[in-house]
Order: C-alpha cells, then structure tokens, then sequence
C-alpha cells in the first residue's frame, strides 16, 4: 500500500466505522556505527459514522473512554506491546461516537509518542478504561458509575458492560490487518486506519444490559483515502424521501464472500462518504426504504478502490401486485454446550448474491431498519428454547426484490437487476459473553460454510419468510 507525509492533526470530510490514524514519523541517524531508527513520532485520532444514531436508530450518544493505543510486530502477543499513547494513562479520553461533525473524519487526537521503531507490526489494540474507574474520567458523560455508556433516544444511560477490553485490549489481529501487517521501516512516515464498526458492536442482552462485542479492521492509507457518491432513485433521479439509505464498503474474504468494512447513512440528499479508507478495492452496497415504507433493491458495485467518487448510485423501488414494502426474515438461534444450556452472543448476517460481470458474488446486505450492517442477539434460557439450549428470536427486514449490480466504470457504471425472486441465507457468528468478541462454539460460525446454493430462503413483499434454526453446540 502507498505511503504519505501528513501534517499532525489530519482531518477529512466524513469518516465511515470508528477509524484511528496514527501519523508514525520515523528517521534514521548516522555517524561511524550501524545507522539505527531514532524514536517514531505518532499522533492518534479517531473517528466513526452514525448509522445508528436517532432518529433512525436508537442511540443518541454512545461515549467510550480510551486510555492507551498499543501495537506489537508479533501476531500472537500478550505481553510486550509498544505504547502508542503513553498520556492516556494518567488521563483517558472519554469520546462521543456519534459526535462527529459531518465535515470532518476525526472525533479527537488521542495523543503522540516517539518511542515506535521500525517492524512489521501484526497486532494492534485498543484498550478502555474500565468502568470502576468512572471517577477518573474528566467531564464524565456516562455518570458515577460508569465509564463507558450509551444513552438511548429518550435520554436513558446504559453502561457498556467491558469484558478484557479493560485490561488487554480490544485486539485487531494480523487477519482483520490489509496485507496481514503494518510495515514501518525506518525513516518513513506512514498512516494507519482502525476502523471501529461501532452500530454492529453493540449487543443489548434480554436483561436490558448492552455489552460490546467489538467488529474493527485496520489498513495503511494512501493518498486519496476517501470513496464518495450520491443514491437517487433510479426512477426520478433524485434522492429518496423521507426514511433511510444505508451504505456498505465490503470486501472478500477468503471464502469469496463480501464482508462489511465500513457502514454509513446516507444524507437527505443521498450523498455518502467513507473516511479515512485504507487503500485496496472495495463492493459497495447501497440499499434503503423510504417514509413511505417503499423498499429499494440492493446496487452493489464492485471494483471500486479508494480515492474514487462513484458519481450516482441508482437504487431500484420495488414494483409489482405484490407490493413495495419490504419483507422479512425471521428465525432463531440456539446454544448449547451439546449436553447443556449456554449462552452466546451471536452476530447475525443477511447474505444475498448477484451476478456481476458475469460471476456471482454473494454479499452482506445493510439491515437498513436495524440501522446497522449486521444484527446482534443474546442467547438466554428461555419458554421457547429447545431441550438443554438457551436460545433467542430474530426478525430482520430486508428488500424483497433481486439486487441491480455491476462493475464501477469512471465513464459510467452500467447495471443489470437480477430477474427471479430475492433469495437469501442467514448466517451466525458466535461469540463468548463479555469476552470482546472471542469465538465461541464448535464450529462458531453456523452454517459452517454458505454457497450461492445456500441462498434459498425467496422474501417476497410485506411478507415473512421463517428460516431455518442456527443450532450452535460445544460452545462454552
């Protein structure tokens, strides 16, 4: 990935996800001995979309208090961790993340060391204040007995229930890294992106209680780092009424299945944009309803790297005897040790396919009415749960109508919508309770793999589709 020298306090226009730059400045000495890098200096900030912030979604704050930025050139470390952030300690950040203002990508600088030296650096992390230490925390938001809280639309604060996150840190490993590390060598400046999918971190459990289960990606930035655009409805050409539009920045995974990177909302007048992105190619997936509850297709367009301004993203309403509200897919998960009721955090995924460029490519579709890329639940004991399961229900709205999709062309992008019924899959990924996000279960992801085949449950208009049960065993 390319490089670039940034002067310290870098912003940009709207930033996607909760992303931190690190501006890491390195140089080298000379004289008679081996020359060696000298200490790095390194500036901090962070940033996030508000794709679940009121009144579409159901936050109007979530604060978080940061007290230290790490990074190791080792994939596997617990112990060892350069300090990215070493001012935090004696005085941790407490930040807003739907505060951001719509002409810049940061929130806060965080703060600078000059200790970083020159590696390949595998694993970072970011580590939160732990709530028992609420008093700490200048300005606090979340109150007396808490650190970190969301404060829903109607002005309740709820603590965020941390699991290690505290202590170890909220990992991003060498997977979830572009290119699988960070490459600093000496006398470089280099930028660094984590991107800290916040509306999809949430779980709320039965008892009220949100906990996080964080979702983050990080990447190098190039010199243009933004992916902008504008959804109209392809009809009228204008932007959709009322309502929301949501938009993805996905890329594959090793399966072949596009993954969300970043999720953002459109404004009322359909524009979108993604800050800071780390350089690569991206899908982009646009999808939305209107006020009058009219559904929109999805518009996946692929091929798309960083830097690019797509133009207009048309979006197709959904038309027919049937009707144009969206449809709905609904189920539920269990967990189970394989002998015995547990529980576990599941995130769950609505998959579509779409055929581009004469291949099918199967996509993560935004959950526009959950306001959020992908759908958390909270398995618990429960009147409807199976035999020595716990188990929670699930309802996710989604458009009812094949997706329109083509390959991003600067002269213009050229769509075609798929013909038949909107055919879906659901897939779950399990999770240890207030662990951070540890995998949980044998295997954790349920189905254990999904192919276009897979991709058979057909929504229609207004109407709910019941899926099949994600049955999770040997969890713990």
């Amino acid at each position: 990935m390319d490089t670039r020298n940034l002067p310290l306090g870098l912003t940009c226009l709207l930033a996607s996800g909760l992303a931190l730059a690190l501006t890491l400045a390195m140089s080298a000495c000379g004289g008679s001995t081996p020359a060696s890098p000298t200490p790095a200096t390194t500036n901090v900030t962070m940033s996030d979309p508000a794709t679940c912030a009121g009144p579409n979604g159901p936050y109007s704050h979530v604060y978080v208090t940061v007290k230290d930025v790490e990074a190791s050139t080792s994939a596997n470390a617990t112990s060892g961790f350069v300090d990215l952030t070493p001012a935090l300690a004696a005085k941790p950040m407490q930040i807003d993340l739907l505060g951001q203002a719509s002409t810049q990508c940061t929130l806060a600088t965080l703060g600078s060391t000059t200790a970083l030296q020159a590696g390949d650096y595998q694993q970072i992390r970011l580590l939160l204040e732990d709530n028992s230490s609420a008093s700490l925390v200048a300005g606090n938001q979340c109150g007396a007995t808490a650190a970190n809280c969301v404060v829903l639309n109607g002005g309740t604060v709820e603590p965020i229930q941390l699991s290690s996150e505290s202590q170890t840190g909220i990992k991003i490993p060498s997977g979830q890294i572009a290119g699988g590390q960070f490459v600093v060598a000496a006398g470089q400046t280099k930028d660094l992106d984590i991107d800290f999918n916040t509306c999809s971190s949430l779980v709320t459990a039965g008892n009220g209680q949100v906990r996080l289960k964080p979702v983050l990606h990080a990447g190098e930035l190039g010199t243009s780092t933004s992916v902008t655009g504008t959804v109209v409805d392809k009809a009228t050409g204008s932007a959709i009424v009322g309502g929301n539009v949501m938009v993805a920045l996905e890329q594959k995974d090793a399966a072949g299945m596009d993954r969300v990177m970043m999720a953002t909302s459109a404004d009322t007048s359909g524009n979108f944009i993604f800050c800071p992105v780390p350089a690569g190619t991206y899908d982009i997936v646009a999808t939305g309803v209107s006020g009058a509850n009219v559904a929109y297709a999805a518009t996946v367009t692929t091929g798309v790297a960083n830097g690019t301004a797509m133009g207009n993203i048309p979006l197709v309403a959904e038309a027919g005897v049937a009707g144009t509200a969206p449809g709905s897919i609904a189920g539920q998960v269990t967990t189970s040790t394989g002998s015995a009721a547990t529980a576990a955090d599941v995130t769950l995924s609505a998959l579509q396919a779409a055929s581009v460029g004469g291949a099918s490519l199967t996509f993560t579709m935004p959950l526009v009415q959950q306001s959020a890329a992908t759908a958390n639940v909270a398995t618990a004991a429960g009147v409807g749960c199976a035999l020595n399961t716990d188990c929670a229900s699930y309802t996710l709205s989604v458009p009812a109508a094949a997706a329109n999709a083509g390959v991003y062309a600067a002269a213009g992008t050229q769509y075609t919508q798929g013909s038949g019924a909107a055919d879906y899959a659901v897939e779950g990924q399990a999770a240890v309770p207030s662990s951070g996000g540890t995998a949980d279960c044998s295997p954790s992801t349920e189905p254990s793999a999904i192919t276009t085949a897979d991709l058979t449950l057909a929504v229609t208009p207004g109407a709910s589709v019941t899926a099949s049960v994600l049955a999770f065993s040997g969890c713990q």
